[in-house]
């Protein structure tokens, strides 16, 4: 390259500001570069087909989507201001903002026999105190059996029994999923035990087995009082779980999951009270059914109506389906509870009503926050409205 010779990102610039200042010195172009208001295109029309009276350019210039008239003159040449359509709730490539749980149908069902356990042991507590045999060997029993099939279903999803185990490293007070782990650690056990000592009687009562025979009742009232004292905290902490997460509507109703979840399990155990028992010791498994109904239905009204939008995943779809159906099934379970009081065959149909509630209630709670995390309008507006009550109250406060 000459010495003298201007560098080429000089003679770029030259050449760009040349053709800027022949562009403005030149009338408005057509499409194809023609003077103003012609087109080379329309030698090409067949004459039946032109105008008499062709529109100016400036018209054509306002038909044009997404442009205004008279754009020499910005606002004083008239033009009509457009309007921003409005903004619609997607994400990058359609993916949901948030990843939804991966956990499937055994994760809800872990919530309901959790419950269940929990619900039973209280029953079975009950029965102990007060002399009702009946209610004592049904809850201390279901409870061994639902306690068990929640360990079946928590290590399912989990995928090797192992990292149950590895939970028991560490005990964090801040953690749900810790403390959960080490509350079925000492729940489990001493369910265990409170049933096994319901087979004192079929033992022999001589020998070493008659020994263990005469112990086992003393020990199993004292697991069985160990378990009902473990149970709250059983039946609650997996509303606490779900409620620590991102998931939209399980994390804004944080103070009702444990409600609901309290009272579905007080709901359940009084189901195996009212099956098992004769119309005689049922009398704690009735007064059972209405605390729990009365919190369980309070605790999904309030997840339905208090949460604003959060509150409509709740309420279409399967989980609506599945709460409507748990309202109907616990108001004539308890219905039945108190009014078929001298009939077995009400009570147990009872029962089972108060139990398949417990079941579909944990199962709509379940499948309406996954709901809500794969729709993102769940999670962006309730942000928004967050920011803008806090910049709200901000600038009053200031």
């Amino acid at each position: 390259m000459s010495p003298d010779r201007p560098p080429v990102g000089d003679l770029f610039r030259r050449f760009r500001d040349r053709l800027a200042a022949e562009g403005s010195d030149r009338p408005e172009s057509s499409l194809h570069g023609g003077p103003a208001g012609t087109d080379d295109r329309a030698d090409r029309i067949p004459p039946a087909q032109r105008t008499a009276d062709p529109a100016p350019p400036a018209q054509r210039t306002a038909d044009l989507p997404g442009r205004r008239a008279g754009r020499r003159g910005g606002r004083r040449g008239g033009g009509e201001e457009l309007r921003v359509p409005e903004a619609e709730f997607t994400s990058y490539y359609g993916r949901p903002i948030l990843k939804a749980p991966v956990w499937k149908w055994d994760i809800a069902a872990y919530l309901f026999t959790g419950g269940l356990a929990a619900g039973s042991s209280l029953l079975a507590a009950g029965g102990q105190l007060t002399g009702r045999p009946a209610l004592r060997r049904a809850g201390r029993v279901t409870a061994l059996a639902a306690v068990s099939a929640s360990a079946v279903f928590l290590v399912k999803d989990l995928g090797r029994p192992a990292r149950f185990h590895h939970m028991l490293r560490v005990a964090k007070p801040t953690s749900p999923m810790s403390m959960g782990t080490w509350i079925l650690t000492a729940y489990g056990p001493a369910a265990g035990v409170a049933a096994i000592a319901e087979a004192a009687g079929r033992l022999p009562r001589h020998g070493r087995l008659g020994l263990v025979g005469r112990a086992l009742p003393s020990v199993g009232h004292a697991a069985g009082l160990l378990a009902a004292g473990t149970a709250p905290a059983l039946a609650t902490y997996t509303g606490v779980l779900l409620a620590d997460t991102a998931v939209p509507s399980w994390h804004e109703a944080y103070p009702e999951l444990p409600v609901i979840f309290a009272g579905s399990a007080l709901a359940s155990g009084a189901g195996v009270g009212l099956l098992a028992a004769p119309p005689a010791e049922a009398g704690p498994a009735r007064r059972m059914a209405v605390a729990g109904a009365a919190l369980e239905l309070y605790g999904a009204h309030r997840v339905e109506t208090r949460l604003g939008l959060l509150s409509e995943p709740y309420r279409l779809g399967r989980p609506g389906r599945l709460l409507r159906a748990g309202r109907l099934l616990t108001a004539s379970g308890v219905a039945g509870a108190l009014l078929g009081r001298r009939s077995r065959l009400v009570g147990a149909l009872s029962g089972a009503a108060l139990l398949a509630a417990s079941a579909v209630t944990r199962f709509g709670i379940f499948y309406g926050g996954v709901a809500s995390a794969r729709d993102p309008r769940y999670t962006v507006v309730p942000q928004r409205e967050r920011v803008n009550a806090r910049r709200t109250g901000g600038g009053s406060g200031g």
